[in-house]
C-alpha cells in the first residue's frame, strides 16, 4: 500500500502530523477518523529513495531467491523465518541488505509485496504484483515458483542473445582497430616513396585518396574522436526523451535483418508476462498495465494501451492488437481464439514459448550470416588498402624496366 502524509487535529484541537499506509486517500481519511483525528490535509507521501533501491541484483540470483523462498514456505517455515534464513545464506551483499530491510518491514506489519515494492530495481513490478496476488489468494508459494520460472527463462534468453552477438561484436572492434592502424601508421610510410609519381601526375587515384584519407586521420584524429563523442552523448541524451525513445523503438522494429527479432522478443515478453499474471489471478487491466511496460517498446506499448481501453469498455483484446502492424497476425489470431475459449492465460504462455524458440533460431541464422559478411567486409577493406599501395609500386617498376 502507498503511504499518505497527513495533517490533522485531535479532540483537544492539537495539530498532529505523520504518515500512514492506506489503499487510497479515502481509506486514509477513514483511518484517521477511526483514531478520532480530524484531517486537515491528506496527500500521497513523497518517499525518499532508499540508497539500495537504485542497485540491481542479477536475474539468476533473484530466480534462486524466489525458488528458495517458495521451498521454505511450502515446507511450513513461517514467512519471517524464511526471509531470515535466505538473508543469512546469500553471499550477495546488496541482496542481503535488501532482504534485511524487507524482513524489518514485514515484521512491522507490512505485507511481503509492500516491502518488495520499495526496491523496484531488485523486485520488478511483475514480481510484486504476482506476490501480492499470491498473498491475497493464499497461493504465495505457487506465485513465487512462477516468478522464479519466468525470471530464469528471461535470463536464459538474454544470455543466449548476448552470447550469439559476442563474436560479431568482437570482429567489429578488432576489424576497426586493424584498419585504423593500417591507415594511420602504415600507409604514411609510403607517402614519400610516391612523391615522384604525384609530381608527374601519374599517381593512381585510388592511392591518392588513400594517402589523403590517412593524412586527414593523422591530423584530425583527436577532433574526429571529440566530435564522435559529442554525437554519441547527444544521441544518448535524445534517447532519454520520450520522442527519442519512440524513434529508437521504431527503428528497432524496422531494421532490415534484426527488426523481426526485436519484434518477436518484445511480443514474447508481453505475452509471457500477461499470461503469467493472469494465471496468478491478477486482474486483466492491471496485468495489461504491467505487461505493457515489460514489452520494452513504445510502439507496441501504445497498441497494448489501446487494448486496455477496449477491455475497459467491454470489448476484446485482439482487435486493437490487430490494428498494430508489428504484432504478428498468427499471435493476434491465437489471442482471439483464446479469448473465446477462456484459455487466454495458457495460450499467452504458449505463444511466448513458440516466439522465443523461433527467435533464437532466427538469431542463430542471422549471426551465422553476419560473421562471414563482416569477415568479407574486413578482408575487402584490407585488400583495397594493399592494392592502393601496390599499384604505384608496380607502375614504378614498369617505368624502370
Amino acid at each position: 500500500m502507498p503511504d499518505f502524509a497527513y495533517t490533522a487535529r485531535d479532540l483537544r484541537g492539537t495539530k498532529v502530523s505523520g504518515t500512514l499506509a492506506a489503499a487510497s486517500e479515502r481509506e486514509a481519511i477513514a483511518i484517521l477518523a477511526g483514531k478520532s483525528l480530524f484531517p486537515i490535509q491528506v496527500a500521497a507521501a513523497k518517499l525518499k529513495a532508499h540508497p539500495l533501491s537504485r542497485k540491481r541484483v542479477g536475474g539468476q540470483l533473484m530466480a534462486t531467491t524466489y525458488n528458495q523462498l517458495a521451498a521454505l514456505l511450502r515446507s511450513g517455515v513461517p514467512l519471517l523465518r524464511s526471509i531470515h534464513v535466505i538473508r543469512d545464506q546469500t553471499s550477495n551483499v546488496r541482496l542481503q541488505e535488501v532482504l534485511d530491510d524487507v524482513y524489518r518491514r514485514v515484521e512491522d506489519g507490512a505485507t511481503l509485496a509492500e516491502a518488495m515494492s520499495r526496491y523496484p530495481r531488485v523486485f520488478n513490478e511483475m514480481a510484486v504484483s504476482m506476490v501480492r496476488a499470491g498473498g491475497e489468494g493464499g497461493f504465495l508459494e505457487d506465485a513465487l515458483d512462477r516468478v522464479a520460472n519466468f525470471t530464469e527463462q528471461q535470463e536464459d534468453l538474454k544470455s543466449r542473445t548476448i552470447g550469439a552477438l559476442a563474436y560479431p561484436a568482437f570482429l567489429t572492434v578488432v576489424g576497426t582497430l586493424v584498419v585504423g592502424g593500417l591507415v594511420i601508421f602504415f600507409v604514411p610510410r609510403f607517402g614519400e616513396m610516391f612523391d615522384v609519381l604525384r609530381d608527374r601526375g601519374e599517381l593512381p587515384m585510388m592511392t591518392h585518396w588513400l594517402l589523403w584519407f590517412s593524412a586527414v586521420l593523422r591530423r584530425y584524429i583527436l577532433l574526429i574522436l571529440g566530435v564522435g563523442a559529442v554525437l554519441v552523448a547527444g544521441v544518448r541524451r535524445e534517447v532519454q526523451t520520450e520522442r527519442g525513445r519512440r524513434l529508437r523503438d521504431l527503428l528497432k522494429l524496422r531494421m532490415a535483418m534484426l527488426g523481426p527479432i526485436f519484434t518477436n522478443l518484445a511480443v514474447a515478453r508481453f505475452c509471457r508476462v500477461l499470461g503469467t499474471l493472469l494465471r496468478n489471478g491478477v486482474p486483466i487491466l492491471k496485468s495489461l498495465e504491467i505487461s505493457r511496460e515489460a514489452a520494452g517498446n513504445r510502439i507496441l506499448s501504445e497498441a497494448i494501451g489501446a487494448a486496455s481501453e477496449n477491455i475497459s469498455s467491454g470489448q476484446s483484446l485482439a482487435k486493437p492488437l490487430a490494428s498494430c502492424e508489428y504484432f504478428p497476425r498468427t499471435v493476434v489470431e491465437m489471442i482471439s481464439v483464446a479469448e473465446e475459449s477462456n484459455t487466454l492465460d495458457k495460450v499467452l504462455v504458449d505463444i511466448a514459448d513458440g516466439l522465443e524458440r523461433r527467435t533464437v533460431r532466427r538469431l542463430d541464422l542471422a549471426v551465422r550470416l553476419l560473421e562471414p559478411i563482416m569477415l568479407l567486409i574486413l578482408a575487402g577493406i584490407v585488400l583495397c588498402v594493399v592494392i592502393a599501395l601496390l599499384m604505384p609500386v608496380i607502375q614504378m617498376s614498369s617505368t624502370m624496366r
